[in-house]
């Protein structure tokens, strides 16, 4: 099935081409062992797919979120799981928007040639969640270095990235005029602060993430990691945030189409009372009201990428796009899963596999009820209610 809005049509062949070689079987068996898929990311690495948004001065692609976006939507529309790797591409905005020029000539070449990977971010922590004002991680200025003390929860890929972006109050709570301001943007080499200064503890959980709970005890971090100003932190993590949340949009949309391509083609193929499934209307309609809905969600990926890619404001966009393509997913899923019957429980059919890795998103980056506080006061003017 395609999609009459994709874009960027060289793009979804050579990814698909790329995920010919990584088969359903190759997935399975690492969601199976619970593992992590390193040879699919070191193709797609090689391959400088995940450079993509690097500009060419500095050895990557220069090419925008909306490439970016479709670079993720089809990794998950081939059968895999863009989110053992997205967190480059996110994560790459931040670095590249406010960095000053020496860390981007340290840093963009070595992850371009895929020497580094920067897979990592830390903000969420276990008493704030998402009211990132309120983070309790410190980070205290002593001479040529900063000193980090607290705890980050729900950050991934520690163990495949070599550096990770951390958010940290460098002023405290007390001595701001408003809430996002004294918070500080920092990379931090894992190999350094790992074992010395920073713990990692990870959490096994119901989809095959690679996620971890993170303890700091006077980890010192160089002067020179820090991310532009001092105190600015927060409206610079908002540009990663965006992105993020846009291309887990892409992601999400690239598994609606995957779910409705798979159960189409399996209601076509099943036959019952001597009929085809899917002449039912009552197996029909929930696939067709998941298509338009997916299809909803890409303009609005698709807007969002536009007004990002332009430098505009897009805070409200990227969360329309992440909440209508969360919902999208998650009812093709769960109308893959139904009309497959017993069949949609089994591993082998892979429809539970990407079922467990879909839902997630209905809670993460961001939940559907702070898109709903959001839009409530930021679109429509409502008061806050937070």
């Amino acid at each position: 099935m395609q999609s009459s809005l994709d874009r960027h049509h060289e793009i979804r062949d050579a990814i698909a081409d790329l995920c010919s070689h990584f088969p359903d079987a190759y997935h399975r068996s690492i969601d199976e062992a619970r593992g992590y898929p390193e040879a699919f990311v070191d193709a797609l690495t090689h391959a400088g797919w995940l450079a993509a948004l690097i500009p060419q001065e500095y050895g990557g692609s220069g090419l925008g979120l909306s490439e970016a976006s479709v670079i993720m939507e089809a990794i998950n529309r081939c059968g895999g799981n863009a989110g053992a790797c997205h967190g480059q591409m996110y994560n790459m905005g931040t670095l590249l928007r406010h960095g000053s020029e020496a860390q981007k000539r340290k840093f963009l070449p070595e992850i371009a040639a895929g020497r580094l990977r920067l897979q990592s971010m830390a903000v969420t922590e276990p008493t704030t969640g998402t009211d990132t004002t309120a983070l309790k991680t410190t980070a205290r200025k002593l001479d040529d270095r900063y000193v980090v003390n607290g705890q980050k929860v729900w950050i991934s890929r520690i163990q495949h990235s070599d550096y990770m972006i951390l958010l940290a109050r460098t002023t405290p709570l007390s001595e701001v005029g408003r809430k996002s301001e004294g918070m500080s943007i920092f990379l931090v080499d894992l190999h350094d602060a790992i074992g010395k200064g920073m713990t990692v503890r990870p959490i096994r959980n119901m989809v095959n993430h690679e996620t971890n709970e993170l303890f700091f005890e006077n980890l010192e971090i160089p002067q020179d990691n820090l991310i532009g100003e001092e105190g600015k932190g927060f409206k610079y993590i908002l540009d990663g945030l965006n992105a993020e949340r846009i291309l887990i949009a892409a992601e999400c949309i690239g598994d609606g189409y995957w779910f409705i391509d798979r159960v189409t083609a399996y209601v076509k193929d099943r036959h019952v009372f001597g009929r085809p499934l899917a002449q039912n209307q009552g197996v029909q309609f929930p696939i067709a009201e998941s298509f338009i809905e997916v299809e909803a969600a890409n303009l609005m990926r698709y807007a969002a990428c536009d007004l990002f890619d332009e430098a505009k404001a897009c805070g409200a966009q990227a969360n329309m796009a992440k909440y209508l393509a969360a919902k999208a997913s998650w009812e093709a899923a769960n109308a893959c899963l139904q009309f497959h019957g017993g069949f949609g429980f089994a591993c082998e059919y892979d429809v539970e596999r990407k079922f467990r890795e879909t839902r997630l998103y209905q809670v993460a980056p961001i939940s559907t009820n702070l898109i709903f506080a959001y839009i409530a006061e930021h679109v429509l003017g409502m008061p806050r209610s937070f």
